[in-house]
C-alpha cells in the first residue's frame, strides 16, 4: 500500500507545483510561459529519475505497485495538466 499511494505522490507534487508556477507566470507575463516550461520540462525529468531511483533503491519499495501506480497517476495528472492549460490559454 505505501508502494502505490508513493508512485502517485511524486507525480501529483511535481505536477501541481508546476502548474502553479505556470498559472502564476501566465498571469504576470503570458509571453514568459513557453521559456518557463521547457526549464519546468528540464527540471521534471530530472526530480523523476532522483525520485524513482530513491525509491526503488534507497527505500526498497516493491517495484510492481509503485511502477504501476507511479505511471498511472504521471499520465493521470499530465492529462489534467494539460488540459488545464489549453482553458487557461483559451480564456485569454
Amino acid at each position: 500500500m505505501i508502494a502505490a499511494l508513493l508512485g502517485m505522490s511524486g507525480p501529483l507534487v511535481a505536477a501541481s507545483a508546476t502548474w502553479a508556477l505556470m498559472k502564476q507566470t501566465y498571469r504576470r507575463d503570458p509571453g514568459l510561459l513557453t521559456s518557463l516550461m521547457v526549464k519546468l520540462f528540464a527540471g521534471k525529468m530530472v526530480f523523476f529519475a532522483a525520485y524513482v531511483a530513491v525509491m526503488l533503491s534507497l527505500l526498497g519499495l516493491r517495484p510492481v505497485p509503485f511502477v504501476v501506480s507511479f505511471m498511472i497517476s504521471f499520465i493521470a495528472v499530465h492529462v489534467i495538466e494539460a488540459l488545464s492549460l489549453r482553458r487557461l490559454l483559451n480564456n485569454s
